[in-house]
């Protein structure tokens, strides 16, 4: 693979426009076809299986109102009974809306008006704005006090974006700027990764023709792409420097630089790939379809790493050096080689302190809930938290999270009664509306109303006792059959699946991680070491995110306003980007350790050389992820947040911690034992360099490295 590679970046660096015209053409391609032919993303959280997925199936064949999505209205004024009707009568008039309902609080003073809609597929963002204009133009006439929220605006409703992109992206010029000392090297990073983000994220609607894609997969995909593509850019910048200070010619340099950091970037990229991809093992479609496009982001990056990049160093020549960079050796920083020597001389006490803070942080994540941010956790400057709390205030808190329960009835019409009575019976339900049979399909709806809002457990409880308990005792001997949806239910089954299937997608992961590991080190420990320590950055993040969210430490920070549980498919992501991620430095880590043991073959020198010769553009590398991380924090999205504090506090542990302690300590102790490979194992692994790369005969090119 090194000689491919270094052929590839001599002739990307020799013929720069060739390179560059090909990636142009591409993007036009991709814009242009993506205009013209591109599907809309899904917003859809469905998963086939789950009981209120076949709620949601019975209320669409019977094409009930409860089987679309709704808004709500609610408007608070001394004589609300009064004042309802007009408002009502506007709301009913716009476009697209199947219907309305309205109610009054016992006390006369908050009525809510529920808007109903269509499934969502036949609904445009331009609903949403009819009625945020219906609602302000009855402010103006009436001086009403109206607030709005629903399903409607979480399909449609975006949060302001860009300032999170942004932010980080100024964070990594900077960084960028101080690690190389020239416009130019920190130019090139951050115009490959803007580059591959464009195809990345207007790629997605053509990929929908393959798997649908989430809506909210580009913010997602972007904050990774960011994040991987100026990290390989950095690694590769940092090698092609190195190699320009030796004295190489610029064709030279591009070369050596993509055959050694270029096969890491291969390797390290591959890596998030499988470990993403491992999300098809849940079984969850829109986490599928999510994972896909953060592996096809990561994909476009690595591929602007090693074709499009060495076409613009090859074009930027000497002119990536600042001034006083141009002429010299490279030499490794003599503080990190202090700190490697003085890590491995105190391996014992590094490796169990180290262990224990991970582990402390990792603790907390026995306490994790699992759920969905609703309304009620959203800030108060918001009006959909407004009406959040005026419905809880007015009609109880379980007005928020009705449960629709479908019965097919095509085999026993009798039982609508006597389930209705039942459910009503039940301590968690406050009311249950009058039935709607739909004779054509057979089924039945039946809406419920919960004692306890939709974040609260009473509320999976009751939903947990309606199907195990109420409903086989009334359908005993019938069969007919009824299944609990809405999107409070919803949540929580997608909350049950994830739990379910979290065990055999980490498994997958970690097989496959180590496989790729074992391949590029020829090793068992060491992969074995990486995988190990990978889990501890993961369960640490996992820790935190129970820490901010659902205890609500520090919360106020990042503009949490109340505690929220973690949502269902969080984890899911999280796990699968951050073990992806962390062996990105793992690689270009050990790669370096390697390259110097195969030198020399003393185990404790090579862990030293390489942490001098990478720990400071690990550091860089780190920085820049966590600052694009962290800038999605900037958002008002609580599962965009989520995602930004538990990738980015991932990633600080595991370029400090882990890589810069645990990881040369423990290979300390190790010793030569890392390298160890059985024979019979070493037979099957496919060998990587089996040939030499064309060089000068008085350079020696290292096989792997950074």
């Amino acid at each position: 693979m090194s000689n491919f590679l270094y052929r590839l970046g001599r002739s990307a660096a020799t013929r720069p426009w060739t390179a560059i015209g090909a990636w142009v053409v591409l993007a036009l391609v991709v814009i242009a076809s993506s205009s013209a032919f591109g599907r809309e993303l899904e917003e859809s959280f469905e998963a086939p299986g789950l009981d209120s997925y076949q709620a949601a199936e019975l209320l669409s064949e019977a094409q009930a109102d409860e089987g679309g999505i709704s808004a709500h209205v609610v408007l608070e004024a001394p004589d609300a009974t009064a004042q309802v009707a007009p408002v009502e009568a506007a709301l009913a008039e716009l476009p697209g809306v199947l219907g309305t309902t309205s109610s009054v609080s016992p006390d006369g003073n908050i009525a809510l008006v529920r808007v109903q809609y269509p499934a969502v597929e036949h609904l445009e963002a331009s609903d949403l704005d009819n009625l945020k204009d219906a609602v302000a133009d009855l402010r103006e006439e009436s001086s009403l006090t109206l607030e709005t929220g629903g399903d409607l605006f979480f399909a449609f409703e975006e949060a302001p974006t860009g300032l999170g992109e942004v932010a980080g992206i100024i964070v990594a010029m900077v960084v960028l700027l101080i690690a190389f000392g020239s416009f130019v090297a920190m130019g090139l990073p951050i115009g490959m990764a803007l580059f591959g983000l464009v195809i990345g994220i207007t790629s997605m609607k053509l990929v929908t023709y393959v798997v649908d894609i989430p809506a909210w997969a580009p913010e997602l995909a972007a904050m990774v792409g960011l994040g991987v593509g100026i990290d390989y850019a950095l690694f590769l910048v940092t090698r092609h420097r190195e190699n320009l200070a030796a004295g190489m010619p610029v064709p030279e340099a591009v070369g050596r630089a993509l055959a050694t950091a270029g096969q890491a970037v291969l390797f390290a990229g591959g890596t998030v790939v499988v470990a993403i991809l491992g999300l098809l093992v849940a079984g969850i479609p829109f986490v599928t379809g999510g994972g896909v496009a953060i592996s096809a982001m990561v994909l476009v990056m690595v591929l602007a790493s090693v074709t499009l990049l060495p076409a613009l160093l090859g074009l930027a020549g000497h002119r990536i050096n600042g001034r006083r960079r141009r002429n010299g050796a490279h030499r490794p920083s003599t503080g990190w080689y202090r700190w490697g020597a003085h890590v491995t001389r105190n391996a014992t006490a590094y490796l169990v302190g180290g262990a224990v803070l991970m582990i402390a942080l990792a603790a907390p994540v026995f306490a994790l809930n699992l759920g969905f941010p609703d309304d009620g956790t959203k800030p108060e400057s918001r009006t959909e938290r407004r009406a959040y709390d005026l419905i809880a205030d007015g009609f109880g808190p379980g007005a928020n999270g009705p449960l629709v329960i479908a019965v097919d009835i095509s085999q026993d019409k009798s039982v609508v009664a006597p389930l209705a009575e039942a459910v009503a019976a039940d301590p968690g339900i406050t009311a249950v509306g009058e039935p709607i049979i739909d004779l054509s399909s057979d089924v039945a709806t039946l809406v419920a109303q919960p004692t306890t809002s939709p974040q609260d457990v009473a509320t999976q409880e009751t939903v947990t006792r309606l199907r195990s308990e109420v409903f086989p005792t009334v359908l005993d001997g019938s069969s007919a059959t009824a299944h609990v949806g809405g999107q409070t239910a919803t949540f929580a089954d997608l909350g049950d699946r994830v739990q379910e299937r979290m065990p055999r997608f980490v498994a997958a992961v970690l097989l496959l991680s180590f496989l790729l590991l074992a391949v590029l080190f020829r090793s068992v420990l060491v992969p074995l070491k990486a995988v190990v320590l990978s889990l501890l950055s993961v369960g640490a993040a996992y820790g935190v995110l129970v820490m901010v969210f659902q205890w609500g430490w520090a919360a106020g920070l990042i503009g949490v306003e109340s505690t929220v549980p973690i949502v269902s498919f969080i984890p899911l992501f999280m796990f699968a980007i951050l073990f992806g991620l962390s062996m990105d430095y793992e690689v270009f880590l050990l790669s370096r350790v390697r390259e110097q043991y195969r030198r020399h073959g003393d185990n404790t020198r090579a862990v030293i050389e390489g942490i001098a010769g990478t720990g400071r553009t690990i550091t860089a590398a780190a920085l820049i992820m966590v600052a694009v991380f962290s800038g999605f924090v900037l958002g008002s999205d609580p599962v965009v947040k989520m995602m930004g504090v538990g990738l980015a506090t991932a990633i600080f542990l595991d370029a400090t911690v882990v890589r810069l302690i645990l990881v040369p300590a423990t290979m300390k102790l190790l010793g030569a034992a890392n390298w160890w490979l059985p024979a019979w194992l070493d037979r099957l692994l496919p060998e990587l360099d089996s040939a030499p790369v064309e060089k000068p005969a008085e350079l020696e090119l290292p096989q792997i490295g950074v």
